[in-house]
């Protein structure tokens, strides 16, 4: 698909030869893993128990509110 990977090598870094992996890009794809993650707690999302994709979207905007009141809250 022409994606090239984001994850360093799991050989450790010397001097001669350093990680090789995007940092930024690493950091990115971390932040979208653990925000699905959280979102992946409502049940009703996870299990994709909407059949309608209008009624899933109005799940995940409840998903999304929720997660952002327990950090504002929390």
């Amino acid at each position: 698909m022409g994606i090239a990977p984001v994850i360093p090598s799991r050989g450790r870094p010397t001097r001669c030869r350093p990680p090789a992996f995007d940092r930024e890009a690493y950091r990115r794809r971390n932040a979208v893993e653990r925000c699905v993650g959280r979102l992946k707690d409502s049940r009703r999302l996870a299990t994709r128990y909407e059949k309608l994709a209008v009624n899933f979207l109005a799940v995940a905007h409840v998903a999304v509110i929720t997660v952002y009141l327990r950090k504002l809250f929390g």
